[in-house]
């Protein structure tokens, strides 16, 4: 009997698939398009015993071990649902299914609500590390039934990547929606990390070539911003094809697939400014705009004015890097700890930081600290209050501030680097001016405010037209 079985054989689920074959496990295969699962079978799952690629779905359940554990890998959304119906009437009381798609967390607790009434277990877990990730150990971030997570322990923290430590990049986050909660946090983060680097490259492009670039982040991994994504920036701004170097002949739009949205939507819904991020989202969105940017910039015959960026302001530019992603991972902390009192998570937020740090996207060497941080005081109300992370804000915070300077004089956007900066002085602020905020809506709603020298909440009637009456009471 097979130990595990795989719905779904596109590069992540053959992959993946492949994964827990190395490590021992006996896998089934399926797909509802038959050439998939046929191109798998003649191709990949020929090298491996232990894989069998089944044509139907009733063939590939059967040849399942019990309590069944089935993974799909599939795009998120309806065929999701449409899967599970299919798979309903097939499976037997404590089978578990598991969703491994970048799902909506609601939809994960959603289903997890409704399987439970089948007397089905369900999770849904973050997968991050992409294509090479899925194959050599990718990280995992497992949520849902809480009685789901011994069923699979041991394959997924197999199959997934390891720190330095043997420490697996795998573990239980929480129940329902909480692990596609983390993923799409992560995924966040990632929006804001990529951003970050592109501002960065924006302003160095002008003063360096592509090699000397390349070179430039090669250094910068051999320190602090040691992570993937610094990495392959470096490995891209190098790379050439017959025309030339690769980069260069890339149109200026980029895509995305809505995690970044989500998260700065549930941001908005916890009241959290997660700022830097929102801003990255934004400006995928703005770089989409790709010929009404071209008319305005001849409409206004904008031509930037050309950079020199030496070495010594290279330097300011890694410091402000460096300070910007600490303030984005504070605000992506700050999301997760709020959304952890809404639904009722027990988020192991060094928990999360390890299962990071190996196997995803935002792996890097900093995940280490935040782990330290958060291992230290499981309370902390925002990473930049840490110790270590607050000598670091303050001896950069002066470097992020002459790179927005820098970009504002040359006509470079530069929102993430920005936005951090906004966030930080706004956060380190103790009294700020939505006093006068709340006075005018007190005086064009009635909306009421509170005071600071007495309890309570109070309304002007500033036109003394409002006869004295409010049209709501205070909430924030």
């Amino acid at each position: 009997m097979n130990n595990i079985g795989m719905i779904g054989l596109s590069v992540m689920g053959s992959n993946l698939a492949m994964n827990m074959a190395d490590k021992g496990f006996a896998v089934a295969a399926f797909d509802f398009y038959n050439e998939y699962t046929k191109k798998f079978r003649e191709s990949n799952a020929k090298n491996y015993e232990n894989i069998t690629a089944y044509d139907t779905l009733e063939e590939f359940i059967a040849s399942l071990e019990k309590p069944r554990k089935i993974w799909m890998m599939i795009r998120a959304g309806s065929p999701v649902d449409e899967t599970i119906e299919k798979l309903v009437p097939l499976l037997e009381e404590g089978d578990l299914i598991i969703d491994g798609g970048n799902s909506h967390f609601p939809d994960t607790t959603r289903r997890c609500e409704y399987l439970k009434e089948k007397g089905l277990l369900y999770i849904g877990t973050g997968v991050s590390g992409g294509e090479e990730g899925a194959l050599r150990g990718p990280s995992l971030m497992p949520g849902g039934s809480k009685d789901a997570w011994p069923l699979v322990k041991d394959i997924f923290q197999k199959i997934c990547a390891h720190t330095e430590d043997g420490s697996p990049c795998a573990d239980w986050v929480g129940e329902n929606g909480a692990g596609h909660f983390v993923k799409m946090v992560h995924n966040g983060i990632e929006y804001g990390d990529m951003e970050l680097i592109c501002e960065a490259y924006q302003m160095l492009r002008d003063s360096y070539s592509n090699e000397d670039m390349s070179q430039l982040f090669t250094e910068w991994n051999k320190g602090e911003l040691n992570s993937y994504l610094i990495e392959i920036t470096s490995e891209i701004l190098k790379t050439k094809d017959e025309t030339g170097y690769v980069v260069d002949a890339i149109l200026d739009k980029a895509g995305q697939k809505g995690t970044g949205k989500w998260t700065a939507i549930a941001a908005l819904d916890e009241g959290q400014p997660l700022t830097l991020i929102s801003e990255a989202v934004f400006a995928r969105c703005l770089s989409s705009l790709k010929e009404e940017r071209v008319n305005a910039s001849k409409a206004y015959g904008k031509e930037m004015e050309k950079g020199n960026v030496d070495a010594a302001f290279a330097e300011e530019i890694r410091k402000a890097l460096y300070v910007s992603k600490i303030i984005s991972y504070a605000q992506g902390y700050s999301l997760m700890r709020s959304a952890a009192k809404t639904y009722d998570w027990k988020l192991n937020y060094g928990g999360i930081a390890l299962m990071w740090r190996g196997g995803c996207i935002i792996r890097s060497q900093f995940l280490g600290k935040i782990k330290e941080a958060f291992d230290k005081n499981y309370e902390l109300e925002n990473l930049i209050l840490d110790d270590y992370f607050k000598e670091i804000v303050e001896k950069y915070i002066p470097s992020l501030r002459k790179v927005v300077v820098y970009a504002i004089e040359h006509g470079i956007s530069v929102p993430a680097f920005s936005s951090a900066l906004s966030y930080f002085d706004g956060y380190t602020t103790e009294k700020m001016p939505m006093n006068l905020m709340q006075a005018q809506r007190d005086y064009f709603g009635a909306h009421t405010y509170q005071r600071i020298d007495q309890e309570g909440t109070f309304h002007t009637d500033w036109t003394n037209l409002g006869n004295g009456i409010s049209s709501t009471t205070y909430n924030v």
